[in-house]
């Protein structure tokens, strides 16, 4: 490394005397500073890389986004592409009929589910006449006359 800096990684008196401070003051810090001496100079490249590979994955999110729904591109190979995009097109038809299908049964079970609730809330409004005591001593508001 050609770096100038005072404190580059590498055993100058300035990184010697910082590691020494450093397991004085703290020691993580003191081994943190013998990390920085041994392997600083990979860093540097470790940064560049990772900024590198981050602008390349946003770079490939921005160009699927202005392309559109289509997921794939084209390979060159024509037979292989007509292919690919009738199975596709075949697998879409094949989705869309199951879709079509769960909402039909969707609509069949809340169906099936409405009659059932309605036959537990009829045979719970049958119940509950049946076994209402007929009291002839009921005020107008519904409550029992108190005798008193």
């Amino acid at each position: 490394m050609t770096s100038t800096a005072l404190i580059r990684p590498a055993w100058t008196p300035a990184t010697i005397a910082l590691t020494v401070v450093g397991f004085m003051v703290f020691w993580p810090l003191g081994l943190a500073m013998i990390a920085y001496i041994v392997w600083g100079d990979r860093f540097q490249n470790f940064r560049s890389d990772w900024r590198g590979n981050a602008r390349g994955m946003w770079r490939g999110c921005g160009r699927n986004a202005r392309r559109g729904a289509a997921p794939f591109t084209r390979t060159g190979n024509v037979a292989f592409d007509d292919w690919r995009e009738k199975e596709l097109d075949r697998l879409a038809e094949e989705r869309r009929k199951l879709d079509e299908m769960r909402d039909e049964f969707d609509a069949y079970a809340q169906e099936l589910r409405r009659a059932k609730d309605q036959e537990e809330f009829d045979r719970f409004m049958s119940n509950r006449r049946a076994s209402k005591p007929d009291t002839g001593g009921e005020t107008g508001n519904g409550g029992p006359v108190i005798n008193g």
